[in-house]
């Protein structure tokens, strides 16, 4: 039997119940993995509220009861028809993409073989399961601004909301390539941007982006909605692109409808995107939404596999307990957390 964390209606605190179930079958195509670790990241935490369900609901996972979370550590336990990447017994992680079979919040998830990953033996299951969901959103943001391996040296960016899963990852990732990144930061956090690679770190402020010079060449904005223009007016003449993973898209949905939805979102995208392109012509801006990727968990794998990426845990604790998982995402509270099923 699975077991398997199922939240039973939009509320907050979550709603919270652990269920059995029958095991899942895998498809062609597909694994069936034994869960070692599973994160709750924001979204989870937000989603458990009732957030973003009537955009959601076009992928069949708006309606509750419904089981979170798209992180998995675990063993191959059973092979689909055509699955030929892994073995049974093999330790792998990855993702569950968001859809209508549900997240990785059990026992055992079915999860194409594409979205995995061999996962070194050396590795705590907790502090593997933290990465993939925040460092595939993270890298599409990073991919949508315009950089690449290939351009990415000597290149200025600017990231807002360094401290957070999304900074700390963009800051290990972007200083590798040679990026000169300026973090701005929560209250006491600069110090750990440096460490993790950030060129010049400051302490988030309503000033602080003023007084900054306009010649970045990118910006990440992993913090705030309300500061997006403010962002994109410090991008240079040059500038490759600006992206988004705090756009008000789920929640335009949510409140207005469909059709005011809609226009909202073109409303608000248009007036950055305006700013964006007076900076330069050419940039790009983007609002990022997650979907699994390959190349990016392509990446991950061989960070992971170097010990070249991390993410700070502050909370494992089993299904049973996950309200105090949930809790300690929705409060803000230091580290990643857990579920150990």
């Amino acid at each position: 039997m699975r077991r398997e964390l199922v939240c039973l209606r939009p509320s907050v605190p979550a709603a919270l119940q652990v269920r059995q179930a029958p095991l899942p079958e895998p498809g062609h195509g597909e694994v069936r993995v034994r869960v070692q670790a599973t994160s709750v990241n924001p979204i989870d935490a937000r989603r458990a509220s009732g957030y973003g369900q009537r955009l959601l609901s076009l992928k069949g996972a708006g309606r509750f009861p419904l089981v979170l979370g798209n992180d998995l550590v675990g063993h191959v336990q059973a092979l689909g028809a055509g699955a030929t990447g892994f073995a049974v017994g093999e330790r792998v992680f990855g993702l569950v993409g968001t859809g209508r079979r549900g997240g990785a919040h059990a026992s055992h998830v079915v999860v194409p073989e594409a979205w995995l990953r061999p996962a070194p033996a050396g590795m705590a299951a907790a502090a593997l399961a933290v990465l993939p969901y925040a460092f595939t959103t993270m890298w599409q943001a990073v991919r949508s601004a315009g950089l690449h391996p290939g351009n990415a040296a000597g290149r200025k960016v600017l990231v807002l909301g360094a401290a957070g899963a999304l900074g700390r990852l963009s800051l290990q990732l972007l200083s590798s390539w040679g990026c000169a990144v300026t973090a701005i930061a929560s209250a006491g956090t600069p110090a750990e941007c440096l460490a993790l690679g950030a060129s010049m770190a400051l302490e988030r402020g309503p000033a602080v982006l003023g007084q900054l010079p306009d010649d970045f060449d990118a910006a990440l904005n992993f913090a705030s909605w309300d500061e997006d223009i403010a962002l994109a007016s410090r991008l240079g003449t040059t500038a490759l692109g600006q992206a988004t993973t705090v756009h008000p898209l789920l929640g335009h949905f949510d409140r207005l409808g469909w059709l005011k939805g809609a226009l909202a979102c073109q409303h608000d995208k248009q007036q950055v995107q305006a700013v964006v392109r007076q900076r330069c012509p050419t940039a790009r801006y983007a609002w990022t939404i997650f979907k699994p990727d390959a190349q990016a968990l392509d990446e991950l794998a061989t960070r992971v596999a170097a010990t070249r990426i991390s993410l700070p845990v502050g909370l494992c604790t089993g299904l049973e307990q996950a309200d105090s998982a949930f809790a300690h995402v929705a409060a803000g509270r230091p580290g990643r957390a857990v579920l150990i099923p």
